[in-house]
């Protein structure tokens, strides 16, 4: 069973200045950390409070949500106990926070995704930043499981914002097709491809991100700022 360490998480303010507002969960990338994706919060609207989390496995000098396989389909079932993790995790807050949503990058935006599955009615958005959606595998009663779950992602029709670049070399191109088709169906998604964007995060991308969560939260939309690039070891689980 994995566990998010609550130790290790790190914060975009001070304990005293989280109660009461909006949480950004951030996950990163296989072979990053929680340090990553932090760097994004000063880019971000300002009334969230940012939580960037650590992935509970090693992985080389990072670490990872769930153990590598087929590239861009992974072992459902080890990114289900990462989602359940997450959601104790976000259970051990207490009701501190008016809304959830997710941000997350390559292996976490597959986890992003994963979460909707689990409880798509706990999240006011989810951020999907070079990922993919986890195809459904498994015997009849895993499938049947899945199917529920999507069934349940479809009746509450989540905002996802889905962003990648037309050169990303690590995502498979059947799991971007496969992704693509599974927000058409099953959320209230936007989708922009940047050219010449490989496996990272454009300024473009963040100016978009940010303009979409203003449209879905009534947030004040951030303007410029640094070009941020989230490191990642190249894989795509």
């Amino acid at each position: 069973m994995v566990q998010i360490d609550p130790s290790l998480v790190q914060w975009s303010a001070v304990e005293a200045e989280r109660d009461g507002r909006p949480l950004l969960v951030l996950l990163h990338g296989v072979g990053s950390h929680e340090g990553d994706l932090i760097a994004l919060a000063p880019y971000l609207p300002q009334q969230f409070v940012v939580a960037s989390l650590r992935a509970p496995l090693p992985h080389g000098d990072g670490f990872s949500w769930y153990s590598l396989s087929t590239p861009g389909a992974p072992d459902p079932g080890a990114v289900d106990d990462a989602a359940e993790a997450v959601l104790a995790w976000l259970d051990s807050l207490g009701a501190h926070h008016p809304s959830v949503s997710l941000l997350g990058f390559s292996q976490g935006g597959s986890l992003s995704l994963q979460l909707l599955r689990h409880a798509p009615e706990r999240f006011a958005f989810a951020a999907v930043l070079a990922g993919f959606v986890v195809p459904a595998a498994g015997d009849d009663a895993t499938l049947e499981r899945a199917a529920a779950r999507d069934d349940a992602v479809t009746a509450a029709r989540p905002a996802v914002f889905y962003g990648r670049g037309d050169v990303d070399q690590v995502i498979p191109a059947d799991a971007v097709e496969r992704t693509s088709a599974w927000l058409e169906t099953h959320a209230d998604a936007e989708q922009t491809v940047y050219p010449g964007l490989a496996h990272g995060i454009s300024q473009e991308e963040l100016d978009d991100l940010n303009a979409f969560i203003g449209r879905v939260t009534a947030a004040p939309v951030v303007d410029g700022g640094a070009s941020v690039v989230a490191g990642e070891a190249a894989s795509a689980d």
